[in-house]
């Protein structure tokens, strides 16, 4: 339909400018005033409302530089709603014009009707301000004389995505008028802004006529669907008999959201009683500007006055978005011209470019020949005969400079329900829940997935980390429910069973693969991916060189050396003025004192070496037992290593490997890692893996990583994992191919793992698996702090006893002494070198000076 009424508009245009008169031709310039064009469509609500502002603009600006008669004119031509019209209107002011023909105003909120006009005033170099909902993006380059003077598509669409994302509803339906105006914009900026609020979305397009049989089948079907929320992007004609039948089928009534755009918001204060009792409880998106002021005033009481003289016919005479948007345009480019009346052309555009200042609608600035303000938006509902304002929306501010949903007040939402829809429907016979397959192969690794048909009840219960999981997911998606169903296939034939509609999707622990995308589409991996080799383990004795050390870590032998280092200091100090044998050189007098610490304790005459002593020796004694009984454990303790290092070893032995029953690993290991398949057997669970390890029938398991954690937790002691990590898919669930859940199970996957939830599940079953192995002994060296009490006690003791020493004053002889003896040795050394010592007096004179002693 859209490209059929797109042909028949280029086809009409075509035909229009060749058959039309020439530009040069037909001169027929009334008077040599400026002129001003106007192409509005004055059947609709809002090119009354413009024309009339327009009237009310020119008489403004007329009495606001003092004109009368002459100078500038305003011409406005009926375009009927109809292109072709406006395309014909055009070329006619501008050939009536030439010359004087200064700007056009293409007033119609359709991009249809303005589109006409582009290349008629391109082709004058005259500029068209546009007053559409929209223009294409490739517009403005095409036609360098087109001012886009209302909102972008995209602010609007952020708005209308802002709130279904406040009131988390995850899935919509987009209704739209299906014409050329499609191709503007506006859905594509709608779909943006839905996939950027993590919105599911589908379109439908609705013919640009009244066609009630077409519209209540695609209502029909959209009711035995479980969407329940709706975006409505369409014209007041096609909208008005689109809510209609939608009340005809009770689409209207508690649990569906209905949401329109402008083009039927800004319309809601002039439609009949009849359509707006259809739209009961319906959300808007309406232009808003701001109502206040000296100069809204008085254009209000001017346009009023107007208004019900000339449309006495309807029933609202407020100005509403259009009346203000006409208004401020028709002022910018008359005041540009009653400024400059000789602009045209290239300078008159620029001057309109460069507008900024602050009008009815709202602050008027441009960018690059676009409107660049940070428009707002109001937010409203549908009640009665008519509406109340929720709340405001702005791109810089959110709803009320907040985005919460509270900030838009309370909403009657259709059916006359204050409770905010779930936007989804619950079950229906029409509606049935997702059939979801689940591998029933035996006994497996049931503590991913468990399948137990009770044949008294004849129930099946589906337990299992996959099946918790697979819940857990599918409660973040409440609108949409399921039903278990066991499959006794392999994992790829039940993947399979999607592409043929068997099964609407599957929860199993379903590796991710190449080749079985071709059938369906998978999730995000839920569990850590990758396979590894399982191998049997074997004792061997510690055999290491510097094993003698390990019992302490390094910073306790540091310890000991300063504990003893200072405790023979201490001892030192207390014996200099008791022991001979403490007499001579610095170095001799403290390998005396480092040996007195561990020996010779009877030789002690002072009371506080005694003590000193006393508490070491105790503490030496329990650090040598604790020493000895650790490096006697290490020596003998039997460590646990794999039989077999890598998978180089069982290729090169021959050996057989084991799998997992229906998996792909065996394929998988004959292509990529050289396994031939007659060496590889498959078993069903871990029973059965560690009976064939046992009976010698396996030298090696290969398992994805998810069923070796669980493996490995369970026999810690008896296997371990040896070899590389081969790269394959981890687990995931499947899906039909394009499914519109796909997004979201893994929007809700992602959300459990940042929240913990999935590595909480993984880990309750994990630790479910106790180790039946015996207990590993500890290899741990150990550290000052289980010798922290001893320590400081000895330390105590020390610190003590020298401050007691020191507070008696014995220690100063002691000090003198030392001094004198440190200080002979150092003058020996430099006598044995031909030095003279002291005033330089001759050698022989210093061998006759006595000895110190």
């Amino acid at each position: 339909m859209a490209a059929f009424t797109s042909l028949i508009f280029i086809i009409s245009f075509l035909f229009l400018l060749h058959f039309s008169p020439a530009t040069g031709s037909h001169r027929n310039n009334h008077g040599n005033g400026s002129v001003i064009g106007a192409l509005i469509d004055r059947n609709s609500r809002e090119g009354k409302e413009a024309a009339v502002a327009m009237e009310i603009a020119m008489a403004d600006i007329n009495t606001q530089y003092g004109y009368t008669s002459q100078g500038l004119v305003l011409h406005v031509k009926n375009t009927r709603s109809s292109p072709l019209q406006a395309a014909l209107q055009g070329r006619d002011l501008m050939n009536k014009h030439l010359g004087s023909m200064k700007a056009i105003l293409g007033c119609s909120n359709r991009w249809e009707e303005v589109s006409m006009l582009t290349e008629i005033s391109s082709e004058a170099k005259t500029p068209l301000v546009s007053l559409a909902d929209s223009a294409p993006e490739w517009a403005m380059e095409k036609w360098p004389f087109l001012v886009q003077a209302s909102p972008t598509q995209s602010s609007q669409m952020k708005a209308l995505a802002a709130i279904i994302q406040s009131y988390q509803w995850r899935q919509v339906t987009v209704l739209y008028e299906d014409m050329a105006s499609a191709s503007n914009g506006a859905l594509t900026s709608l779909s943006d802004a839905l996939k950027q609020a993590n919105v599911i979305n589908s379109f439908l397009g609705l013919p640009p006529i009244d066609s009630s049989p077409f519209l209540a089948a695609q209502l029909q079907r959209l009711k035995t669907e479980q969407r329940r929320v709706f975006v409505v992007h369409a014209s007041v004609p096609v909208a008005k008999g689109l809510f209609q039948i939608a009340k005809k089928m009770k689409m209207m009534e508690k649990g569906y959201v209905w949401i329109v755009t402008d083009l039927i918001a800004n319309h809601l204060d002039s439609l009949d009683t009849s359509t707006i009792s259809s739209m009961q409880g319906v959300l808007g998106i309406k232009n808003h500007f701001p109502e206040k002021g000296h100069l809204f005033k008085n254009f209000h009481s001017k346009f009023r006055a107007r208004f019900i003289n000339k449309h006495p016919e309807e029933h609202n005479y407020e100005p509403g978005y259009f009346a203000v948007q006409a208004y401020d345009f028709t002022v910018l480019v008359a005041s540009s011209l009653r400024e400059n009346s000789n602009l045209k052309g290239n300078s008159l555009l620029e001057t309109i470019s460069a507008a900024n200042f602050d009008g009815l609608s709202g602050k008027i600035r441009f960018k690059e020949r676009k409107l660049a303000s940070d428009h707002t938006f109001q937010i409203v509902n549908v009640i009665g005969k008519s509406y109340r304002e929720l709340g405001l929306w702005s791109e810089k501010s959110g709803f009320n400079n907040s985005s919460s949903k509270v900030k838009l007040g309370q909403i009657i939402w259709p059916g006359g329900t204050w409770h905010t829809p779930k936007g989804w429907a619950p079950i229906t016979p029409a509606n049935k829940p997702l059939r979801v397959g689940v591998p029933n192969l035996g006994p497996s690794f049931k503590e991913f997935v468990n399948v137990v048909h009770d044949q008294q009840t004849n129930q099946t219960t589906y337990t299992g980390f996959v099946i918790d999981v697979f819940k857990e997911m599918m409660g973040r998606l409440p609108y949409l429910t399921y039903e278990f169903h066991s499959f006794n296939g392999t994992y790829d034939d039940l993947v399979k069973q999607v592409p043929l509609k068997i099964f609407d999707a599957i929860a199993g622990d379903v590796a991710i693969m190449e080749k079985r995308l071709d059938d369906a589409a998978f999730t995000h991996p839920y569990s850590e991916e990758g396979l590894v080799m399982i191998v049997p383990v074997q004792t061997q004795l510690c055999n290491e060189p510097w094993l003698f050390i390990k019992p302490f870590t390094k910073t306790m032998w540091v310890l000991i050396l300063a504990i003893n280092i200072y405790n023979g200091f201490a001892i030192w100090l207390f014996e200099r003025n008791h022991c001979t044998e403490l007499t001579g050189s610095v170095v001799n007098q403290v390998g005396v004192l480092l040996w007195l610490t561990v020996t010779n304790a009877e030789k002690l005459r002072s009371n506080f070496s005694r003590m000193v002593m006393l508490v070491w020796l105790i503490v030496a004694l329990i650090l040598a037992q604790i020493y000895t009984a650790s490096l006697t454990s290490m020596l003998t303790v039997q460590r646990l290593v794999p039989t077999i290092g890598n998978a180089e070893g069982l290729k090169k032995n021959n050996a057989v490997v084991g799998t997992t029953s229906g998996s792909f690993i065996g394929a998988y290991l004959e292509q990529h890692v050289g396994i031939p398949s007659k060496n590889v057997k498959s078993y069903g669970s871990e029973e059965e893996f560690v009976q064939a390890f046992e009976a010698k029938e396996i030298s090696a398991a290969f398992l994805e990583t998810p069923y070796a954690k669980v493996f490995l937790a369970k026999y810690c002691n008896s296997f371990v994992k040896a070899g590389p990590t081969y790269e394959v898919g981890g687990f995931g669930f499947v899906f039909p191919k394009g499914s519109s859940i796909l997004e979201e199970a893994n929007k809700a996957l992602l959300n459990m793992t940042e929240s913990g939830k999935l590595g909480e599940l993984e880990k309750g079953m994990i630790g479910a698996e106790e180790c039946v192995d015996v207990e590993k002994k500890d290899e741990t060296s150990l550290g000052p702090r289980s010798f922290s009490v001893l320590f400081g006690l000895t330390g105590a003791i020390s610190t003590i006893s020298l401050t007691v020493f020191v507070v008696a004053g014995n220690y100063k002889e002691t000090v003198v002494d030392l001094f004198r003896q440190w200080s002979l040795a150092t003058r020996t050394r430099r006598i044995g070198n031909g030095e003279i010592p002291g005033n330089n007096r001759p050698l022989e004179m210093e061998s006759q000076s006595p000895q110190v002693t």
